[in-house]
């Protein structure tokens, strides 16, 4: 089979973000009939009858408004399921744009889907008797993407698992369960893409080949991300970037914008500045013209002093390498061509927060929220904890360069009302998140800060450990005298 990705293909993840688009109270008319298009396109060319009863059945369609069809039918459940949970944005559609039913359409897929399990049947039929294990192997594979294909989620698990079983090869066994991640993730399935994200990372470290162990990283990454882990999630999306070939799993614009969504919500100003300000592929797809050229070309690179190393390009040192392939859509292993971004808004966000240029950045937070952070379905349920946490790093970024600031200061610095800054800054200190107090009684308003003193801290943590391993000790010689007793 050799080192090639297997059952790559299928399930087509933008769909899941179409059904999204259509549940999205925020997404704007004309991409929610851009969305319905493309499902209806995309269900009628690969054959989905399943996909699509399970979207727009009149009575069990996720894409229903609660009771509108179903008030008629007796027995049925007045709420989603709760498998749609993790599929669409909001409990209740607030768009008049739905995915038509037809049974006309849906017999004949039906149709379609038995005709073509017919041909499989018959295809392992004579491979059990005329050829081997590979090519009967290869039948069960193309029954389990047809599974996957047509959006039968249990069907197409069982199906990979009989081919799991039965495959002695490590490489194919990681892209089966890399494909039931996908399957996870296309229904939102987080226990799910959980245990088996574990279960990869065991098969890769038994002996992965690179290039398989390079595409675990944005599986996991992107897992972690809609777990909310986004300080784990970082380091992974970040590393991917350079060597990112998992065109199945997300376009590598939405890579370098999930990348930099958890790199500035989570690492130090050092590791930021490192990794997501100067990195070379950042700042291909986030740079103005001159830097995004000089990043393309290999003369910027990531790290601290690496840029002073690289002033002589001819002299044969090393340069960093920027994925080019990855920034072209004529290449037939994405799942779509990718659509125009502006990145503006995300570009403005990184520099302001790096350069403490305040109210930019609160500026751009909002475009950031709106443009990207309501839209992507991956994102979109963590958008309120990203914009408070990004507004507390502002703050203790601010903060901790003084002793006292004035609270009418510090609000015109971020472009916002002493009111409004007094009650967000209040929260934060009373959830113990930045140490300061804020005195308004003289009039102006003043903002204190209470550097933790860090001797103290370590002076305090030492006795409390010592205290631990004494009483710890001071039972083991307890249990040692008792053991002594009972042996005299």
């Amino acid at each position: 089979m050799g080192s090639d990705p297997q059952y790559a293909k299928w399930p087509l993840l933008p769909l899941a973000q179409h059904v999204f688009t259509l549940t999205n109270p925020y997404a704007a008319r004309t991409v929610q009939q851009a969305s319905a298009k493309s499902l209806q396109d995309d269900i009628s060319e690969h054959k989905m009858a399943p996909l699509y009863r399970y979207l727009a059945h009149p009575i069990e369609g996720i894409l229903n408004i609660v009771g509108e069809s179903s008030a008629s039918a007796p027995g049925k459940p007045t709420s989603r399921k709760p498998s749609a949970v993790g599929m669409i944005a909001s409990k209740g559609l607030t768009s008049s744009i739905n995915l038509p039913w037809s049974e006309e359409l849906y017999q004949s897929l039906q149709t379609d889907n038995e005709r073509e399990l017919e041909e499989f049947q018959k295809e392992e039929d004579e491979a059990a008797e005329k050829a081997g294990d590979t090519e009967i192997m290869a039948a069960k594979g193309k029954r389990a993407e047809f599974w996957a294909r047509v959006g039968d989620k249990e069907k197409a698990i069982a199906a990979y698992e009989d081919v799991f079983e039965k495959t002695g090869i490590l490489g194919t066994k990681i892209d089966i369960v890399l494909a039931i991640i996908r399957m996870g993730l296309f229904y939102g399935d987080k226990q799910l893409v959980k245990k088996e994200v574990e279960r990869a990372k065991t098969l890769v470290e038994s002996g992965g080949d690179w290039d398989r162990r390079n595409r675990l990283k944005a599986y996991e990454g992107l897992h972690l991300l809609t777990l909310r882990s986004y300080n784990l999630a970082a380091p992974l999306l970040l590393d991917s970037l350079s060597t990112f070939t998992s065109y199945e799993l997300c376009t590598y614009s939405n890579l370098v914008v999930y990348s930099v969504l958890a790199g500035s919500v989570s690492l130090k100003r050092v590791d930021f500045k490192s990794k997501v300000v100067d990195a070379p592929e950042i700042k291909a797809i986030l740079g103005d013209g001159d830097d995004k050229l000089l990043a393309l070309s290999g003369i910027i690179s990531a790290g601290p002093g690496a840029d002073a190393s690289m002033q002589d390009v001819s002299s044969g040192s090393k340069t960093a390498v920027v994925n080019l392939t990855t920034l072209g859509s004529s290449s037939t292993d994405q799942p779509e061509a990718e659509m125009a971004v502006d990145f503006s808004p995300l570009a403005q966000l990184v520099s302001s927060l790096y350069n403490g240029r305040y109210k930019l950045f609160f500026q751009a937070l909002a475009l950031v929220e709106e443009q990207f952070m309501t839209q992507d379905r991956y994102v979109h349920e963590h958008k309120n904890w990203f914009i408070r946490e990004m507004r507390l790093r502002a703050y203790q970024q601010l903060l901790q360069s003084y002793r006292v600031v004035g609270l009418d200061s510090m609000a015109n610095d971020f472009g916002v009302t002493v009111d409004f800054l007094d009650r967000d800054l209040a929260k934060f200190i009373a959830g113990g998140r930045i140490p300061c107090t804020i005195d308004r009684v003289s009039g102006k308003g003043v903002i204190e800060t209470n550097r933790p003193d860090d001797k103290n801290k370590q002076y305090q943590d030492v006795v409390r450990q010592g205290d631990q391993l004494i009483t710890k000790l001071q039972k083991y010689g307890q249990a040692v005298r008792l053991r002594g007793s009972e042996r005299a």
